[in-house]
């Protein structure tokens, strides 16, 4: 992990913002986390990821496949995409699926593509 990265921590209050973050086409899911810090393709990171009602936060490990910088053209948002890791065993994306539900097969934008 970079210096000073350190952990981020994510909560995600709703079923639309869990949609617009998710990534379900990764290998093995990933997130888009809003972010201003500075991160590199291929940098790991650390979450914490509190996921609507639930009152535990999840510890997950990833690595970062994406970087949209601050002003990036077309108003998006800044931050990265993160790649779930394989460790995890699809317990995260499992969970985040289960919330999601029949939301995935909607045609709405995301952050991500």
């Amino acid at each position: 992990m970079a210096p000073g990265q350190g952990i981020l921590s994510l909560a995600i209050k709703d079923k639309h913002s869990l949609y617009a973050a998710y990534m379900s086409y990764v290998k093995n899911g990933g997130l888009f986390i809003p972010t201003q810090k500075p991160y590199k393709l291929g940098d790991e990171v650390f979450m914490l990821l509190t996921l609507m009602e639930e009152r535990e936060r999840i510890p997950v490990a990833g690595r970062v496949i994406w970087v949209t910088p601050p002003r990036a053209q077309g108003n998006r948002t800044p931050g990265i995409g993160v790649q779930f890791n394989a460790q995890d065993k699809g317990a995260t994306r499992n969970k985040i699926e289960g919330l999601l539900g029949g939301a995935l097969q909607s045609d709405r934008l995301t952050n991500t593509m």
